[in-house]
Formats: structure tokens, C-alpha cells, sequence
């Protein structure tokens, strides 16, 4: 893409709507919330949505992006899953017959299975400028997702080990996104986002301990025993399988360094854990209640 042609890509997308798949997910809602303060027309991407986008249910993809000059794509369960390239080939053919202009893709930062739906993406999008964010496990993993129970139960129990991961707090990411959607920070590239510091599991333990004024404690696990653990909550046998496996892969300490992505994007420093702990505690996530 010629510089000429991304500017006038940038002028174009910056106009229409955007649509944010999984738009009332982690990170969709605060994307959406974004760019409406911004006063951008916000499409958001949910199964009960006015115009219904559902990632099991491609037929409907086309009536989500018509119209939309830009797209915020958050594919779930996760870029790396089995599915995904077949997925970002099939959405990325539907935005160009819809002619949108700019893409945003939440990636996995250090995931080779996901570097394959990207390229997917990227080859059926056509010209349209693709922005890849390629995240650190998120903070509110603690406070929103699936470790909050454990945090509430005063035990974190993860296949993690005492490996060190920079978590990103997905305020930053949305800020990241959302910019990168306006045309603004690294749009049009491949950007790393990450915490400024990694910590491993039990040091997380420690931060939200001294946060909330009461323990919690990090029990290991190894892969194996946290699919068990994960069926026993009633998530399908294969998707715990393939949870378990992308965790233990991702947390062999390969991700355990820290980027400047946060910063080459916003120009500001990423937030610190022990402030989203704070944050988190003084917001009422974390209250034990009944």
C-alpha cells in the first residue's frame, strides 16, 4: 500500500462506522466505549445486537460490516484455536466485498498458530490497512475472567509454574485499538503490547493480597490436571484441552520479556499491576460477598 493510498484509507475509514466484533466482551466494550466518546458511530458486533454478529454463524458477517468503513476483529475463543485461519480467511473476504477499509486484529503475542490466522487475514482482506495487536495475558483475567473465582476463593490455581508474564491491562489495549481504528499510533502495523513489568503467578498473588487485605495464594498445576479441573466446571472436553495447551505454551517463558508497544502507540507508559490491583480492589471487584 502506497502512502498516498493509506492516507486517503485513513481519511476514508475515519469517516463511517466501525463495527467491534464481540462487542460486549473484555476488550470489545471497551473499545466501543472509546469510540463513542470520540463521537464515532459504533456498530457492536454481539449475538443480540440490532444487526446480529455471532463468530458461529458466518452467514451474518456481511450484514455486520455493510456499510462499516472499519472493524475491530476479536475472535473467539482465541486466535490460536484450530478454526481461526478458516475464520479470518472468510471475514477478511467478507470486508472487502463490504468494502471497509481499516482492520484491527487482537492477536496472541508470541503464538505461532495465531501468526497463521493473521496471514489469513491479511491475504483474503485485500488493500484494506490491517493493524495487528498481538497481546501479554490480561490484568482483568483477575478481575473480569476466568481467575476471578479463584481470586474470590483466595487460591489461583493456573498452569503456570513460576514462570514471569508482563500482563497488559486492557484499558491500554482499547486505548491502543481504539487509536489504531482512527488511523492514530501504529496503525497499520504489527505491534507487541505488554505490562512494564513481568511477574510471575505467585508475585500476582502477593499484589492482589496486599491490594485487597486479605490472602491469596498461587497453587501450580501442570496442564493435564487444570483440562481436568476446567471439565469439572463444564467446559467441553476439547476446548479444556486446548486451553490447558495454549497456556502451557504460552507460559514457558518465551513471552516474558517486555515491549515499548504501549508507549510507541500512546506515547505514555503502560499502567503497573500493583495500580490496576488498587484500581480493581477500590472498584469492588474483589469483595467477597453473602
Amino acid at each position: 500500500m502506497t502512502e498516498e493510498t493509506r492516507d486517503a484509507t485513513r481519511e476514508s475509514a475515519g469517516r463511517g462506522t466501525v463495527l467491534v466484533t464481540s462487542g460486549t466482551g473484555r476488550t470489545g466494550r471497551r473499545v466501543v466505549e472509546r469510540l463513542a466518546a470520540r463521537g464515532v458511530p459504533v456498530r457492536v458486533g454481539s449475538r443480540r445486537g440490532e444487526i446480529p454478529f455471532d463468530w458461529s454463524e458466518p452467514a451474518g458477517w456481511e450484514a455486520a460490516l455493510s456499510g462499516a468503513r472499519a472493524a475491530y476483529i476479536a475472535y473467539v475463543p482465541d486466535l490460536g484455536a484450530p478454526a481461526a485461519p478458516a475464520a479470518m480467511t472468510a471475514f477478511g473476504e467478507a470486508a472487502r466485498r463490504c468494502g471497509v477499509r481499516r482492520l484491527v486484529l487482537l492477536s496472541g503475542r508470541g503464538e505461532p498458530a495465531a501468526v497463521a490466522a493473521e496471514e489469513a487475514l491479511r491475504a483474503a482482506a485485500g488493500d484494506a490497512e490491517l493493524t495487528v495487536v498481538r497481546s501479554a495475558f490480561f490484568t482483568q483475567n483477575f478481575s473480569e475472567g476466568a481467575l476471578l473465582d479463584g481470586v474470590l476463593g483466595g487460591e489461583l490455581v493456573f498452569p503456570a509454574g513460576d514462570t514471569a508474564e508482563p500482563f497488559v491491562d486492557a484499558d491500554d489495549l482499547a486505548d491502543v485499538v481504539t487509536a489504531a481504528l482512527c488511523g492514530e499510533g501504529v496503525a497499520g502495523t504489527v505491534v507487541e503490547l505488554t505490562g512494564p513489568r513481568a511477574l510471575t503467578f505467585a508475585e500476582v498473588a502477593a499484589e492482589i493480597s496486599a491490594a485487597t487485605g486479605r490472602e491469596v495464594r498461587y497453587t501450580a498445576v501442570t496442564g493435564e490436571r487444570y483440562a481436568e479441573m476446567l471439565v469439572g466446571y463444564g467446559v467441553p472436553a476439547p476446548e479444556a484441552e486446548f486451553l490447558a495447551g495454549l497456556f502451557t505454551s504460552l507460559l514457558d517463558g518465551h513471552n516474558a520479556g517486555v515491549t515499548d508497544g504501549v508507549k510507541r502507540a500512546l506515547g505514555c507508559d503502560p499502567k503497573p499491576f500493583a495500580r490496576y490491583a488498587a484500581e480493581a480492589a477500590r472498584d469492588g471487584f474483589w469483595t467477597v460477598r453473602g
